[in-house]
């Protein structure tokens, strides 16, 4: 198949394109610059240069391939409808070149904010009443292509996407431990948050584009962690004190991640791993921890 794959050059992006170019599919990734398609060419993929925002350039890579993998995301969190409003436009625009070809269009979302408090399974959806975050509505516009003769599905990977190169959420915590002198959970720390390996999910991506059907939920989660034990393993790389905060205290500590970190948002993958056969083999996240290249720079900022 040739695929068109957006994010192509980001953390999980990336790990994605290897994968479907070691399976054979020849890869067209969407470059934002010139070091984003010298990337993908020493990839041993083509690029084409455009961005999320520019929705002909979208089009162009959508009406030319065989299926697109959309991992791209603004990850801005002072502009949270913003970024959000160009996923949702993002997605409609790869759609609409896609309209009667019944070709496959997977994209993302994520398991965190479906149901806190509880298991998250592939047949859950969101409350799009109850959940503030303004991504909620990219499943709705995603599965309405269905309707146009698109065969969508969505891929949700846990809060943390963990390997060599990370700098998500796990490298800001560490950071966050090393400038305050200690790292931190809050309350118990019982609460939970679903991880996967890159690796891991970016061959649920190739599955799902190769053998998932349409308006399907795919977990890319292979586990769900406690904090208390996330910030155990940090406080003792860094040598620092790990410590009980009041979920009061979680804002002033963490800043923007509190509201992540302090989600109880565990998910299970048993109907993704039954439908597609898919099973996480890469190093859990405590066992990525333990390996020691998270603590071996300071990460680059998210947010």
């Amino acid at each position: 198949m040739r695929v068109f794959v957006t994010g192509a050059t980001g953390f999980i992006g990336s790990a994605t394109v290897r994968e479907l170019l070691d399976a054979g599919h020849e890869v067209v990734g969407l470059a934002r610059s010139d070091h984003s398609a010298a990337a993908l060419s020493d990839a041993g993929a083509d690029a084409l240069r455009g961005s999320l925002e520019d929705l002909d350039s979208l089009r162009a890579g959508a009406s030319e391939s065989d299926g697109v993998i959309h991992t791209a995301y603004i990850h801005d969190f002072s502009r949270m409808e913003h970024a959000a409003e160009v996923d949702r436009a993002a997605i409609e625009a790869l759609g609409e070149a896609l309209a009667g070809s019944r070709r496959p269009l997977v994209f993302t979302t994520g398991t965190a904010m479906i149901g806190p408090g509880r298991v998250v399974t592939e047949d859950d959806h969101p409350d799009l009443d109850a959940i503030p975050h303004p991504r909620k509505f990219a499943e709705q516009t995603g599965f309405a292509l269905a309707r146009r003769g698109v065969r969508p599905m969505v891929v949700r990977p846990g809060a943390s996407v963990h390997g060599e190169g990370d700098h998500g959420f796990v490298p800001v915590l560490i950071d966050i431990a090393r400038t305050k002198g200690v790292s931190a959970y809050i309350g118990s720390g019982a609460n939970r948050w679903p991880a996967v390996h890159r690796l891991d999910a970016a061959r649920l991506y190739r599955l799902a584009l190769e053998n998932g059907s349409a308006g399907s939920v795919y977990h890319a989660v292979a586990e769900s962690v406690p904090t208390r034990t996330i910030a155990e393993v940090i406080g003792r790389h860094l040598g620092v004190e790990v410590v009980s905060i009041s979920p009061e205290q979680a804002a002033e500590h963490f800043d923007w991640l509190g509201r992540f970190f302090v989600l109880d948002a565990p998910a299970s993958s048993d109907l993704t791993r039954q439908r597609l056969g898919w099973n996480p083999t890469h190093p859990t996240l405590i066992d990525d921890l333990e390996r020691g290249h998270y603590f071996a720079a300071a990460p680059e900022p998210v947010g």
